[in-house]
């Protein structure tokens, strides 16, 4: 691995934590975290200018950024990228608000919405739109038993109890950026999970 001489020591420290966040370490998410957060937020809150949706797609950002960190390469700065990612997928965002109806709770990955509650997309009363979406929700607490017991807490915390990520952090006396990192885990787990099982949300 060839690392750009230029780059500063913070950017540095950021590649050691990638390094050790593709390992596995659980810590090492959570300080990347820690470190671009509260940037990325006020990135995003100027582009889609709501305080809710800003945090969002930071925690988006970051979740697609976790996900493909094999892909990132040091010969530039690992904010570098973040932010990129964070930004395209913004941009992404808007677009589709354009023209479709809005999310409650972006996933991950884009192509498959988890939560239960962003399933339903009108207020007007429909009986096989009631019962599909019964089905997926009852699919989804199936597919969630088969997370391990730290990661299974996590969703139905977040997606079935509605829980917010400070609550959870206070639910399982962990420290809030340690419940991000391992959500973002969980999330992908159970993506793989659905994938490999062929069903679709």
């Amino acid at each position: 691995m060839e690392l750009n001489k230029n780059l500063s020591d913070k950017a540095l420290q950021d590649i050691a934590l990638v390094e050790k966040a593709k390992n596995g370490d659980q810590l090492a998410y959570a300080q990347l975290l820690e470190r671009y957060r509260d940037a990325i937020y006020f990135m995003l809150l100027k582009m889609v200018n709501n305080p809710v949706d800003a945090e969002d797609l930071t925690i988006e950002a970051f979740g697609k950024a976790f996900k493909n960190l094999k892909q990132y390469t040091p010969n530039f700065a690992f904010s570098t990228w973040l932010f990129k990612i964070a930004s395209n997928n913004a941009i992404d965002y808007i677009r589709k608000q354009r023209g479709s109806t809005v999310s409650l709770d972006q996933s991950v990955d884009e192509e498959d919405n988890l939560s239960p509650s962003a399933l339903i997309q009108s207020d007007t009363p429909d009986p096989e739109a009631s019962m599909i979406n019964e089905q997926k929700i009852k699919l989804m607490r199936d597919v969630v038993t088969k997370l391990k017991p730290r990661y299974r807490s996590l969703i139905e915390l977040r997606y079935f109890k509605e829980y917010s990520y400070d609550e959870i952090a206070d639910h399982l006396e962990l420290p809030l950026g340690t419940v991000k990192a391992q959500l973002f885990r969980a999330r992908e787990l159970l993506l793989n999970i659905l994938r490999s099982s062929g069903e679709k949300l």
